[in-house]
């Protein structure tokens, strides 16, 4: 097997993490379930197996809803074991009110979930603690050479400073390469050698696993024979374009060029058979979600009407026009989150801390329970359940002028929520919309039912922690 083969998102290490705590899952729920025969009441073996593969399963999906297995998260450990209490709830709440509901003939008893639970906390916690504090990633992490130490090799520099970036892999080095700008790469990270005669040598000697292109002038700059030497050899050639994507989950737009777009794999989607596709589900979802939200929606529009609704008579819903698909507009429907006189002076961007937001608007606009209401976008076929948040029209305008590709933004319908908002926290300008313009045409790109899947059961996490926009 060549080295490039190995380089999928999940690494050695990530396999081992995820098998390690699926065995743990298993062995909590086979001892709770093992004590619950012996003291309380018989229960076969094969009944037993399949709660402990139903358990694990269930937990791993909570946790993934909750970030567990986001491998960019920045939590300690406090943070890492609040995260896995929340998880063995959510999952409690799944397994004894959804499941053993649906299917009484695979409940075994209470006691043994609560047990089956805490032995999953403990034993949970305490792996990922072990695991992160002697950094198992370094068994599966590359080596990689940065050809180029210009402008576009400074973005590798400044984009993943953190660890936790660059959990996949360690930067040998940036090679300077003839027609590269000065960008201020320090003096210690350059791996200084004649690139054009030696490269092959020093790929060789430093056990190089992965070669980035991202010199800043690549014309008869590059010593392709040595490179096509590299790549015969089983060592990975790659632009810095898709490394950055790879890595990152985002399209560096600042980077692209045109002969990029044409020839990039994963944007040449059949819009019409998966807009079809998409409305039904979304149907089935917006409907399903009315059924279990509607309570909360009754409480929401009476706390906003005693607010100030009945005073001023404003409405509790606030319609406005969004950029749709293909850049058609459409009325978004909300809860009323600001004042009823919040745009007296003109449109401009909502902040984080806005004055204008009411006390009730910023509880709901926390939590996301302001967009409910854009359920019946869905359904009207205007919006989907992923998809890049639309923006208003006076923002578009302005934006489509100032940042390259804005516009393909509008190539698939605006969602509710979106890849954009998993990564990138609350935004209210122009330097952000174009940050979020990164993963939204990831999303373009690598769109599908399993990564719309992804960021539905990850949204609980932005709900929950109250994070993104």
């Amino acid at each position: 097997m060549s080295k490039a083969s190995r380089y999928g998102r999940n690494t050695i290490a990530d396999k081992l993490f995820l098998l390690g705590e699926l065995t743990l899952l298993v062995l909590s729920s086979l001892l709770a379930s093992y004590a619950y025969s012996y003291y309380l009441s018989p229960v076969s073996f094969e009944h037993r197996l399949i709660n402990a593969a139903l358990f694990a399963a269930s937990v791993m999906l909570c946790a993934l809803s909750v970030g567990l297995y986001d491998q960019k998260l920045r939590e300690g450990q406090k943070g890492i074991i609040k995260r896995v209490v929340i998880t063995l709830l959510f999952n409690a709440i799944l397994l004894e009110l959804i499941i053993f509901q649906l299917f009484s003939v695979l409940h075994i008893g209470t006691l043994y979930l609560v047990a089956a639970s805490v032995l999953s906390a403990i034993s949970v916690s305490a792996f990922r603690a072990f695991f992160h504090y002697n950094d198992i990633t370094r068994i599966s992490r590359r080596r990689v050479l940065i050809l180029g130490a210009g402008e576009r090799a400074s973005i590798i520099e400044r984009r993943m400073r953190r660890n936790v970036d660059k959990r996949n892999f360690e930067i040998v080095g940036f090679a300077p390469i003839e027609g590269d700008k000065d960008a201020g790469i320090a003096e210690h990270k350059l791996a200084k050698f004649d690139y054009k005669n030696d490269l092959y040598q020093y790929v060789v000697e430093h056990n190089i696993d992965q070669l980035v292109i991202a010199c800043d002038e690549r014309r008869n700059m590059l010593p392709v024979e040595h490179l096509f030497k590299c790549k015969t050899r089983g060592i990975d050639v790659i632009e810095i374009l898709d490394f950055i994507e790879r890595e990152t989950g985002q399209i560096a737009v600042n980077l692209i060029y045109p002969s990029w777009v044409i020839y990039a794999n994963g944007l040449d989607l059949n819009q019409r058979f998966k807009t079809n596709l998409d409305y039904k589900l979304n149907v089935v979802l917006a409907l399903l979600l009315l059924a279990v939200t509607w309570p909360i929606m009754l409480i929401t529009t009476l706390l906003i009407y005693l607010e100030d609704g009945r005073k001023t008579g404003a409405s509790v819903f606030y319609r406005q026009i969004r950029v749709g698909y293909d850049g058609k507009p459409f009325y978004i429907v909300k809860f009323r989150s600001m004042r009823p006189d919040a745009e007296k002076n003109g449109a401009r961007w909502a902040t984080a801390d806005d004055d204008r937001v009411t006390r009730v608007g910023r509880i709901i606009r926390k939590y996301r329970i302001d967009e409910l209401p854009q359920l019946m976008n869905v359904l009207s076929g205007d919006m989907g359940f992923v998809g890049p948040r639309p923006e208003r029209p006076e923002f578009v305008n302005q934006l489509a002028k100032d940042i390259p590709y804005y516009n393909q933004r509008h190539n698939v319908k605006p969602g509710l929520t979106g890849w954009a908002q998993l990564k990138y926290p609350y935004g209210s300008t122009a330097e952000d919309a174009q940050e979020k313009l990164k993963f939204d045409l990831y999303y373009i790109k690598h769109r599908s039912l399993m990564l719309d899947l992804m960021i539905l059961v990850r949204t609980v996490e932005i709900v929950l922690f109250g994070k993104g926009r």
